[in-house]
């Protein structure tokens, strides 16, 4: 498959993330979240809940949960060093 030019190559990086930011990093949803790591929004919110290095880092604005995408890149290399 050819590309015309860069423009149209994938950036995987930011893939499925929301196109708007709003500074220097803007807050996903618990939607957004499962996306980016392929996983139910189920699991984003059991996860929240949990206590301990297994609990999700995010930030909750009333009732409405989000999330800082290098607080994420923090907890995965986290479980990634085991």
């Amino acid at each position: 498959m050819a590309f015309d030019s860069a423009t149209d190559q994938i950036d995987t990086t930011t893939a499925g993330l929301p196109s708007v930011s709003f500074g220097a990093e803007a807050l996903l949803t618990v939607h957004e979240v499962a996306e980016f790591l392929r996983v139910p929004a189920s699991w984003v919110y059991e996860r929240t809940r949990r206590h301990g290095r297994d609990r999700l880092p995010h930030v909750k604005i009333g009732k409405y949960l989000r999330f800082r995408l290098s607080d994420l890149e923090t907890y995965l290399e986290t479980l990634r060093r085991g």
